[in-house]
């Protein structure tokens, strides 16, 4: 593992912008608003000699009631697992009473720290800097996250700090499967990353919108690797008002388009919602490898299972080939079938498939349902190949193409789909029209095929008289 290094501080001084400038991403949610940032959030910061581990955690307010609470035991687990605390503060607001509160358990945890005094930029800096040298820290730097002014700095005084034994990059290692988990606020998606992980490694809370930064998590199960993506929860437009939460929403869509396996959480006791659908839509325009998981199951009664499985076969329909999982997220019933399911869905989306495969294929679902003439003439399909994976693409040439009807698109999808058992997964099917390789160009054929076409055209014409 790579050294640790957490960013610590008030709620709104600076940390996830300061995240973001070390780890040169966009992954933290930065907002004008304190109590944005509440997981803990990873990324590698790559600037110096030495890459190392940054953690992003929520601000520290002073409470432990409630979410704030929460958020507090998060900060700690990552003031444990540190090798260096970066205390992030505000030049604009000066010292405060819960900096120093701050800074005393810091202290108590025997790390080594350094002080970042944020948002200089506009400030007469040496006064700030004079007031923060009051906390006794040696190594207290002047910062401007918003700029990246500072950044660099930082890195340097914090390498002579950080172990340079542990040399592995978690980048350079084979991360797993990437599974991106989405669904409804409240659905249980920080519950079952949780019960699969075997720690409260996320915030669980009755309070919508815990989750607004997509939280990465490793995880390995039964000799496997997986990256876990826990998403912020989705609602319809239309209640969608703060700004912290569009850019949540949009963080989660773009999680789906990164994730290779897709998992979409429906709260059972409240049945497919039209929101549910909707992720589940995108995840498929997106090419992604699908899974669905029914929560909170162990809740119901018979009359109430029977219910609700009908309700999803009917309005599932256009995804029939998605696997549908029934699962209890809080006491971890139906988790083993989940991760099967999840494997399944990504050996399928990435499976290799050969042109000749694919084109003995084709044939015979040719053979066995031509497609409908299109002015008197059937269109023909030649012969397949792959054109790419994640999802399986198949690309089918021959002529007319661009007439087939999309039933016999679906029933050439289906039969692909049942030949090489692709569970789980979109496939794509790409026509193209055969082109003629003298187009455009003149005066190419010899005088012996001159008379030959001459010919033919005579007999044409003699045979439609």
């Amino acid at each position: 593992m790579l050294p640790v290094v957490a960013l610590v501080g008030r709620p709104n001084v600076g940390k996830s912008t300061l995240f973001n400038a070390l780890t040169r991403s966009r992954d933290a949610l930065v907002a004008d608003m304190p109590g944005v940032t509440r997981d803990r959030h990873y990324g590698v910061c790559r600037l110096g000699p030495r890459p190392f581990v940054v953690v992003d955690t929520g601000g520290l307010s002073g409470s432990d009631e409630g979410i704030e609470g929460l958020t507090a035991q998060q900060v700690r687990a990552a003031i444990s697992e540190a090798n260096l605390l970066v205390f992030v503060v505000d030049a604009r607001e000066g010292i405060l009473p819960l900096d120093a509160s701050i800074l005393t358990e810091l202290r108590r945890s025997g790390k080594p720290i350094i002080v970042v005094v944020n948002k200089t930029d506009g400030v007469d800096e040496l006064v700030a800097m004079g007031e923060f040298a009051s906390f006794g820290i040696a190594e207290t730097l002047p910062m401007s996250a918003a700029h990246s002014r500072g950044v660099d700095t930082l890195v340097a005084k914090a390498l002579p700090h950080l172990p340079d034994d542990r040399d592995d990059d978690p980048a350079l290692e084979d991360q797993g499967i990437r599974v991106a988990i989405v669904g409804r606020p409240n659905a249980g998606k920080s519950t079952l990353i949780n019960r699969l992980l075997g720690e409260d490694r996320l915030i669980v809370s009755d309070l919508a919108g815990t989750t607004r930064d997509p939280i990465r998590v490793s995880l390995e199960r039964d000799g496997r690797r997986y990256t876990l993506v826990d998403t912020a929860g989705v609602r319809r437009r239309s209640r969608v008002e703060e700004a912290v939460e569009k850019f949540s929403v949009i963080k989660t869509l773009q999680s789906i388009a990164a994730s290779q396996v897709t998992i979409v959480m429906i709260d059972a006791r409240e049945n497919l919602a039209d929101q549910d659908l909707t992720l589940i839509g995108h995840a498929i325009e997106e090419g992604r490898a699908l899974v669905i998981a029914v929560n909170k199951w162990d809740g119901m009664d018979s009359y109430q299972r029977e219910q609700t499985q009908k309700a999803l076969e009917r309005r599932l329909q256009f995804a029939d080939w998605a696997k549908t999982v029934f699962i209890s997220a809080l006491h971890g019933s139906g988790l083993r079938e989940l991760m099967k399911a999840v494997i399944r869905a990504h050996a399928a989306a990435t499976k290799e498939l050969s042109s000749s495969e694919l084109t003995r294929t084709l044939e015979k679902a040719y053979e066995a349902y031509q497609p409908p003439l299109v002015r008197g003439h059937a269109p023909k399909l030649r012969y397949a190949h792959p054109g790419g994976s994640n999802p399986p693409t198949i690309v089918i040439h021959g002529s007319r193409t661009k007439h087939i009807a999309p039933a016999y698109r679906r029933y050439l999808e289906g039969f692909f789909r049942k030949r090489f058992r692709l569970e789980g997964t979109p496939v794509r099917i790409d026509f193209r029209d055969g082109e003629n390789p003298f187009a455009g160009r003149k005066n190419v054929l010899t005088e012996g095929q001159q008379r030959r076409r001459q010919r033919m055209i005579r007999n044409a014409k003699r045979r439609e008289k």
